[in-house]
């Protein structure tokens, strides 16, 4: 995926000695292959949506699916289902071939706080290869959502970067100071019922899709437009007219 041949870097970084960014012209960012099924489309798409659409941590980060992940030049990128890195602002111009992917030194030079892999099968390596390559990547939290049991009997496994070394977490702990957590549901989306892969917040509620939410604040104002109602129908009772005390 990474050609021999690199020009020299053309562009550079605002700070001390104006270090160069690399040069990416030749590399090979994305290679059509498509998603292996429905369900991991379908929930790829349920963790970036629900978490660019109702998560307000206050500060900035980005949630991207199924985009390779680049830490040097000279190695090959891994592409995970989804991932998220707090604390880097979103890039403009996604178009642009040093936008196109996750170049680490274009994110101040971070690797994803969490990376996020949805085993269909037993080829993709998710407890073998692609773990080392994720804890040599020196990412702190690695979540393996296994609704299948295609590896192994555990459906979600978490595991937490210590002293360089992934050790496996307690089902329902929160990554860190991120304050997010994730949680397996079963409920319907986009008019499949599933058990589906979601985010948390520090209280265990799920972070909702742009539709949950928008679903939950319609029916909370219908239901204060109803209190609303009753109450003004017992002053009408007492003799009040409501429209009185506005």
């Amino acid at each position: 995926m990474i050609s021999e041949e690199v020009a020299a870097p053309t562009r550079t970084r605002c700070g001390i000695d104006d270090v160069p960014y690399p040069d990416v012209s030749n590399l090979i960012t994305e290679d059509d292959t498509p998603v292996d099924n429905q369900f991991s489309e379908k929930q790829m798409r349920l963790l970036t949506e629900s978490i660019h659409a109702s998560w307000n941590p206050g500060f900035p980060f980005v949630a991207m699916a199924n985009v390779g992940v680049f830490v040097a030049l000279n190695r090959l990128p891994i592409v995970p289902d989804v991932l998220l890195t707090t604390h880097v602002e979103p890039l403009q111009d996604l178009l642009d071939k040093e936008h196109r992917s996750y170049f680490t030194w274009m994110y101040d030079g971070k690797v994803p706080d969490v990376v996020i892999e949805i085993v269909s099968n037993t080829k993709g390596g998710e407890l073998d290869h692609k773990l080392r390559n994720y804890q040599h990547m020196r990412v702190p939290w690695y979540v393996v959502y296994d609704p299948l049991h295609a590896l192994s009997e555990e459906t979600l496994t978490i595991f937490g970067l210590e002293q360089a070394t992934y050790r496996q977490q307690k089902p329902g702990d929160l990554f860190g100071e991120i304050g997010l957590g994730v949680t397996i549901w079963q409920g319907e989306f986009e008019g499949i019922t599933a058990p589906w892969l979601r985010w948390c917040d520090g209280n265990h509620q799920l972070i909702l899709t742009g539709q949950e939410r928008a679903t939950t604040e319609s029916r909370r104002a219908t239901a204060e437009a109803q209190r609303a109602d009753l109450l003004a129908a017992k002053l009408r009772e007492l003799g009040v007219d409501p429209d009185s005390l506005v």
